[in-house]
């Protein structure tokens, strides 16, 4: 598997979102109800991803010329971090995050925080993020987790 990473271009646009929505159809939706995977849905139409793509600095996975993930800063928070589901497991993730962590040095960010799903945490905990509170919007948990960037894992 060649993947690269590379910054969002707004033709992405629609790729990210299907990239997205198929994964909180598939992945996340065993740790959340269809309600709370609908109201999510919402916020990752393509318009809603292009307008995010203009607040932040969105990353994309490519293999060949097919978007298979996608992960952004927004100042020091890592936002929407999402892998297809047929290559997920495969390091495509943890690629997004290096990219990630490597902008956020440049940046002189000493700590890099991630509203993590319930389902992304074990992911993220094995990236050096701490779980440091739960936030709920509504019925939905959110766990918020911090790292330190002088941490090298």
């Amino acid at each position: 598997m060649n993947c690269t990473i590379r910054p969002a271009l707004a033709d992405d646009a629609v790729d990210i979102s299907a990239v997205i929505l198929r994964a909180l159809r598939e992945t996340n939706a065993t740790d959340y109800t269809d309600e709370i995977i609908a109201r999510v849905e919402l916020s990752f139409s393509p318009d809603a991803v292009l307008a995010l793509m203009a607040k932040r600095t969105v990353f994309v996975a490519t293999i060949g010329n097919r978007v298979v993930g996608t992960a952004s800063l927004d100042g020091s928070v890592v936002r929407t971090v999402f892998v297809a589901p047929d290559v997920q497991a495969r390091g495509i993730g943890k690629l997004l995050m290096a990219e990630i962590a490597h902008l956020a040095r440049e940046r002189h960010i000493q700590l890099l925080t991630v509203p993590s799903s319930v389902t992304a945490e074990t992911f993220y905990a094995r990236l050096g993020f701490k779980a440091v509170r739960d936030s709920y919007h509504g019925d939905e948990r959110t766990i918020i987790m911090e790292r330190a960037l002088n941490d090298p894992t």
